[in-house]
């Protein structure tokens, strides 16, 4: 795993899926490596009401109905669709339950607006193809084709940032559950084995750009993700991401808990800020997910370990808040400008503590990119 850049969950905690396999005794769906309660506890984590005779780690963080309904969905024979605003943990949950469920999250298709029907069907290796022609041996299946043959998940991240085309041959798929193949005279069916099923994404702030049919929908059992906002919630999942973080880099660095305590409250006013805004122009474009929170808190912890003096600053927490969350210009800095002027400058005098630090680099920041 030391050589992997992202270990994928299978891989990452192999150890534990291959210990809960040896110990679940409950009824299993089609191929699934998991019983349904065991890939619900895989992903949220152990009880000591469970009974274990060792602790599981949680590894998502949100409603335990979530997780559940998304299981139920996957044990029918409809898709799952997991919609949300960017850096809700929809593409990890996903991963997550594939990784539970057959031990091979990497079966993905990433939808962009160059993703074909091919991306979702298969493709022809020509070389063979001009020497032995059209067969299964010259066809190269794509990771949902994969799926169907092996009973597994396929993985669909961010459906509605494909073309309508794309999206009307996955239609196919989801309801006759199979993939003609009409270039070849004969063993021209795919057809999908027990266990296939498929997990797509969505980002809810694309909404317009292609909108999934009707059809589309039917074939999904929909699970809304909303963005975390639970201050105990927040802070578990950034630190969580944020000690896997000091672990890859092997940074001995403490995050003092006054520091995460200013980022969680700084999104926090942030998003309250946005949601009183009258209009898109007085919002951040950031989604203030507990991603972006997470991406603040790594950038500033890489900044301090390789240029600062090896210990995280309210100073340096600012600059990387005002760094990540800027991204129009002038509109992104007049907002933050107006949040460190009109809320951050009153708390600084009366609570004091990391506030007037964070004030000051938050100003420098801006100074410095204005």
């Amino acid at each position: 795993m030391s050589d992997l850049l992202r270990a994928p969950a299978e891989i990452k905690y192999a150890e534990e899926l291959d210990w809960l396999e040896s110990v679940d005794d409950g009824p299993k769906p089609f191929s699934w490596r998991l019983s349904p309660k065991m890939v619900r506890l895989f992903i949220l984590g152990s009880e000591r009401s469970d009974g274990l005779d060792r602790e599981i780690s949680q590894k998502w963080y949100g409603d335990r109905s979530f997780v559940e309904r998304s299981i139920v969905t996957l044990a029918s024979d409809r898709g799952l669709l997991l919609i949300g605003d960017p850096g809700t943990g929809k593409s990890w949950l996903a991963e997550l339950l594939s990784a539970a469920i057959s031990r091979n999250s990497t079966l993905v298709v990433q939808g962009t607006a160059g993703t074909t029907e091919d991306h979702i069907k298969y493709s022809w290796n020509v070389s063979m193809v001009i020497s032995k022609g059209q067969s299964r041996e010259s066809m190269i299946p794509s990771p949902i084709m994969t799926a169907m043959e092996t009973g597994a998940i396929g993985r669909f991240e961010e459906l509605t940032r494909s073309t309508s085309d794309v999206q009307d041959a996955l239609i196919s798929i989801l309801s006759e559950k199979y993939i003609s193949v009409p270039e070849m005279d004969s063993d021209n069916i795919v057809f999908a084995k027990p266990g296939f099923s498929v997990i797509a994404t969505a980002n809810s702030r694309d909404r317009g750009v292609n909108d999934l049919s009707s059809a589309l929908k039917r074939r999904f059992n929909f699970v809304r993700i909303p963005v975390v906002t639970n201050k105990k919630s927040e802070a578990e999942i950034v630190r969580f991401r944020t000690e896997e973080l000091l672990r890859r880099h092997q940074i001995e660095l403490d995050v003092p808990p006054t520091l995460l305590d200013v980022l969680l409250q700084s999104f926090a006013d942030l998003r309250a800020s946005a949601a009183a805004a009258g209009s898109d122009d007085e919002k951040l474009e950031s989604a203030l997910s507990s991603a972006e929170q997470i991406g603040v808190l790594e950038d500033a912890i890489l900044h301090s370990n390789f240029f600062g003096e090896s210990a995280l600053t309210a100073r340096t927490l600012a600059s990387s808040l005002v760094g990540s969350l800027a991204r129009r210009e002038p509109e992104d800095l007049a907002i933050l400008n107006k949040y460190l002027h009109g809320v951050v400058e009153p708390r600084s005098k009366e609570e004091g503590g990391s506030w007037p630090e964070f004030l000051e680099g938050g100003r420098d920041a801006i100074a410095t990119l204005s």
